[in-house]
């Protein structure tokens, strides 16, 4: 059954999964499981370092929008999602959205790799206007920055329009502006494009 959990957790990596979402995906090994079995469940994996959550970033709004607060869950090391889905790479090239939501997780692993050893959080945004930020790195001092992941540096326009859009509903006023926005590409260059907004290869993020 823990297994079937895990691969529930892998097939919604990334994603603000729902605890009764897991428990109808794990009810195929276990069929009389409910949520909050699957919840403690959850909890007991993440005890174990196995999950991680990723929280959500709740931040003054200049809209009327609400702000989701379930938290993403990631699995420790993003290669085990691949592994428990018994994706090898023909398999992953021939499925992006899986692909995709790996390697969002990738990033947010890297990520949370750099901030935490100066008390940095890694954390999401999403609100009910759809407006999303992959990663928000936060810092105790107030410090934050925005991270839109795209699979291929093709897509690093749209990742800097969507995050030019998702910063426009926060209340900057109260919260600052970000000391950055950020697009993590797969492919593509290393620059910094017109508005201002950095778009980067996975493996050039570093201290």
């Amino acid at each position: 059954m823990i297994r079937g959990l895990i691969a529930a957790i892998a097939r919604s990596v990334a994603s603000d999964v729902a605890f009764t979402t897991l428990t109808a995906d794990v009810r195929a090994v276990a069929p009389s499981i409910n949520a909050e079995t699957v919840s403690t469940y959850v909890g007991l994996l993440e005890r174990m370092f196995i999950v991680e959550a990723q929280q959500p970033w709740t931040p003054a709004l200049r809209s009327r929008a609400r702000l989701r607060t379930a938290a993403n869950l990631h699995l420790v090391d993003p290669a085990l999602a691949a592994a428990v889905l018994g994706a090898g790479a023909r398999q992953l090239r021939n499925d992006p959205t899986t692909l995709g939501l790996i390697f969002e997780s990738a990033v947010v692993h890297d990520l949370a790799v750099l901030a935490t050893p100066i008390d940095g959080e890694v954390r999401h945004y999403r609100d009910s206007n759809g407006k999303e930020i992959d990663a928000v790195v936060t810092l105790p001092d107030g410090w934050w920055g925005a991270v839109e992941v795209k699979l291929g540096g093709p897509q690093m326009t749209t990742g800097a329009t969507s995050l030019r859009d998702a910063v426009s509903q926060i209340d900057t006023d109260a919260v600052g502006e970000p000391a950055f926005r950020l697009v993590v590409t797969d492919t593509g260059p290393i620059l910094t494009i017109d508005d201002g907004t950095v778009t980067c290869l996975l493996r050039a993020l570093a201290p």
